[in-house]
């Protein structure tokens, strides 16, 4: 009898041992998988680190693009830092890719890591966010346009005209019932120092200030410089993500930010989401620069690893209508369209005067020289995660 109770309670605890070696193995796999759970199927996640535009950050976040991260066995992780800081300044020991928010800066990553892969998943256009009676206002000075399809353009030689003869909202026809303002007529961006979207806006200027030619080499620089340090330094402050401004416009209107510069994937992708729809007003309105350039967020690979996010970001389609739900346009134009219309948003069409910004140099040089511009008693120290 004694025996037999001895063997039963061997059994048991035997029985225990092996189930606490199977919890702890399948506990100790989660943890190396990460906030983004086990693959399905099954199995270990490879962690997958990236440095990018704070502007992607909420995408990355997203359950549904972890998923299916998880799905092809990656569990990825991302840090947020500006642009300009991922191709300069940022340290990328251990870093499977990077991907900031333009092309210019992509390739001095490329340059500097002596990467060989780039891939450009999404992009999103520049616009001016407005509303309405103002965009009226500057249509009736010659300045927008409102095509038969509803579309506004924003004619950036006549706006810069009225920027450099220091126009006021007031002086324009019809102002005393849209917009009696005394304010000078100014699109508000963020700090040039810092964010990409300013950068994008700059690119934008200066290529009408030169003739309508991309700005290349130290005497084209200087020739626009006077022009292009005004748009930014008569803003007075600045934010330095592209956020802010974006949140003054929602929140304040037209009497805060009549005009504010911005990525078309910033409004779209608050009508997209049904938390954050009613944000967009029906007065509210996008214009958009003619010309206009486009925010190529492009993804520099550093290993297998990152080229794998890359390719996933590219071509795989679930990926794709995630990334048309943030407002970016994925490579593939109808997967844009489907996710708009099932949304019930009207979509926009692609802009067609689009223009590519500067090298990387020329663009950082006009930076460079904008930023000496500043007044050194102004806060000097800025957030570096962008845009």
């Amino acid at each position: 009898m004694a025996a037999t109770t001895r063997r039963t309670v061997g059994l048991i605890l035997a029985t225990v041992l092996v189930i606490g070696i199977v919890v702890a193995i399948i506990v100790g796999r989660g943890m190396q998988a990460g906030p983004g759970g086990p693959a399905a199927g099954g199995g270990d996640l490879t962690v997958v680190t990236g440095v990018i535009g704070s502007e992607k950050k909420p995408f990355f976040d997203d359950p549904r693009v972890r998923e299916e991260f998880a799905r092809h066995g990656l569990d990825v992780r991302v840090t947020t830092a500006g642009s300009r800081q991922i191709a300069t300044s940022v340290d990328l020991d251990g870093v499977d890719f990077v991907f900031p928010s333009s092309a210019p800066a992509a390739d001095k990553a490329r340059e500097v890591t002596g990467a060989e892969t780039v891939h450009a998943p999404f992009y999103s256009p520049m616009v001016v966010a407005s509303f309405e009676p103002i965009a009226e206002l500057l249509e009736e000075a010659g300045v927008a346009r409102r095509s038969d399809a509803g579309m506004w353009t924003l004619d950036m030689h006549a706006y810069l005209e009225l920027v450099a003869d220091d126009t006021r909202w007031n002086q324009l026809e019809g102002a005393d019932d849209a917009y009696p303002s005394s304010r000078s007529i100014l699109i508000s961006s963020t700090d040039i120092r810092t964010s990409n979207s300013a950068a994008m806006y700059l690119a934008i200027a200066s290529y009408v200030a030169n003739g309508d030619n991309i700005v290349s080499g130290a005497r084209q620089q200087d020739e626009v410089l006077d022009e292009m340090s005004a748009l930014f330094l008569k803003q007075g402050y600045s934010a330095d993500s592209s956020e802010s401004p974006f949140e003054d416009y929602l929140s304040q209107g037209i009497g805060s930010k009549p005009l504010v510069m911005a990525y078309e994937a910033q409004f779209l992708g608050r009508q997209l989401n049904e938390a954050t729809a009613a944000a967009i007003t029906d007065d509210m309105v996008l214009l958009y620069p003619a010309p206009t350039i486009l925010s190529k967020h492009s993804l520099v690979s550093l290993t297998d690893a990152g080229d794998q996010v890359g390719r996933l970001l590219t071509d795989d389609d679930a990926l794709a209508r995630l990334e048309a739900a943030y407002g970016f346009r994925p490579n593939d134009a109808a997967v844009f369209t489907s996710v708009l219309e099932e949304s019930g948003v009207p979509v926009p069409p692609a802009p067609v005067d689009v223009v590519e910004p500067p090298a990387y140099e020329s663009l950082e040089g006009m930076i460079q020289e904008i930023a000496e511009r500043y007044d050194t008693s102004a806060p000097t120290e800025h957030p570096t995660a962008d845009q």
